[in-house]
């Protein structure tokens, strides 16, 4: 999971930047404890959670009060559980859900890719880090096009992934 700490920051940066609203939920901080601050998240309001899906009634309002966007990214931990029914609710509301790839995690890795093949096969998008800050602002002559680009200056670590994927 050390790999979320490079990718989940620039997310959550690239939100700010783009004056994109990002929503985090936490899963239960009383007993697991509150978002680390090297995820990046500071200055944001976590909803805490029971459920695994993050569509709570808060969230549902929040989502509302932004107008009921019709696209969700996603990134965060334990993939086969909170980011998979996370997954499942917002297709089910028929929002396209991109998630980035190398910013969810599991306790296990196997847990982690079989999620991924699941939530590919419901109507996920899988994506990267880069691939969802490019296609965020679509242009070199995007106005925040440095600022962006500046936080793609590293590219994002080894995650475990690319045998996966090269068997799909």
């Amino acid at each position: 999971m050390q790999f979320l700490i490079q990718t989940f920051p620039d997310i959550c940066q690239a939100s700010r930047i783009l004056g994109i609203p990002p929503i985090v939920t936490e899963q239960y901080p009383k007993g697991l404890g509150p978002t680390v601050a090297e995820l990046g998240a500071e200055g944001l309001t976590a909803h805490a959670k029971t459920k695994f899906t993050m569509m709570t009634e808060e969230v549902a309002k929040e989502l509302s009060a932004l107008g009921n966007p019709k696209q969700a990214i996603l990134c965060g931990i334990e993939t086969q559980a909170c980011i998979a029914c996370t997954t499942f609710d917002l297709l089910e509301k028929g929002m396209e859900v991109h998630i980035v790839a190398d910013a969810v995690s599991s306790r296990s890795q196997t847990d982690r890719l079989f999620a991924l093949s699941r939530l590919r096969q419901s109507g996920a998008f899988l994506t990267t880090t880069e691939a969802v800050l490019l296609q965020l602002i679509q242009d070199a002559k995007h106005p925040n096009f440095r600022e962006i680009q500046k936080l793609l200056a590293h590219p994002s670590p080894d995650t475990g992934l690319l045998s996966f994927f090269s068997s799909l």
